[in-house]
């Protein structure tokens, strides 16, 4: 029996709202249609109408705010790249523009931003959704993210880079997620939902990360012609 609602939106936008709501809490399998659409107001057959099944269902929940997300931090990458020229951007301006949007929709877009972001640390940690659904949605983003870090660090290696990457998306998912563990760790010195205090730290500890491994990288090959030297006498 559907829930009676005095929510006029089109059932379509009720049905995205309440599964993004309830994946992000009990992930996918601990959610039924029929737990969707009854938060939703609405029978069980829109959902095959509106979006197939229920894998469908969840695939358009994570999409549809991927794509806002992802143009909006693509117009911000650009805008720093420009103020830049003609030197290539910092580290921190290139991670701001990577975590502003998500900042911004946190702190101002309501509750269903906050579910979202949930979701996304669910399915960027699942080993069965996160390989499809983080490289379909998000991939071709962190490609140019990427391509814009290594003008940042022209002698770094593009390994390097991609390591500096995985860490980065690993605490950004964490962070957003807002789980509280922080809260609870710190004795409430640290409060994860302080977005200010996020804003102050993220782009300047992952700035950072990636110049040191940056620089264990120049070490690293500075030390390679020595040891070819040393390997050489000894064998002569």
């Amino acid at each position: 029996m559907k829930k009676k609602t005095t929510d006029h939106r089109p059932a379509k936008e009720r049905i995205l709202d309440a599964a993004e709501q309830l994946f992000a809490r009990r992930g996918f399998y601990g959610v039924s249609l029929r737990d969707i659409t009854q938060a939703a107001g609405v029978d069980v057959a829109l959902v095959s109408y509106h979006f197939g099944g229920k894998r469908e269902l969840f695939t358009a929940v994570f999409e549809r705010r991927a794509e806002v997300l992802n143009r909006e931090r693509l117009e911000l990458l650009e805008e720093v790249r420009r103020a830049a020229l003609p030197a290539a951007p910092s580290l921190e301006a290139i991670a701001n523009a990577f975590f502003e949007p998500l900042l911004e929709r946190s702190a101002r877009g309501g509750p269903g931003w906050k579910s979202y972001f949930a979701l996304v640390a669910y399915v960027n940690n699942s080993p069965e959704f996160g390989p499809v659904m983080m490289t379909r949605h998000f991939d071709p983003l962190v490609e140019r993210f990427i391509a814009v870090l290594r003008e940042a660090l022209p002698g770094c290696p593009a390994r390097e880079v991609y390591w500096g990457y995985q860490f980065l998306t690993g605490a950004l998912t964490l962070t957003f997620a807002e789980t509280g563990r922080l809260d609870k760790l710190s004795g409430g010195l640290c409060r994860s939902s302080d977005l200010d205090s996020v804003r102050e730290r993220l782009a300047p500890y992952v700035a950072a990360g990636f110049r040191a491994l940056s620089a264990r990288a120049t070490a690293a090959a500075s030390r390679t012609p020595v040891r070819a030297a040393r390997k050489a006498r000894r064998r002569s």
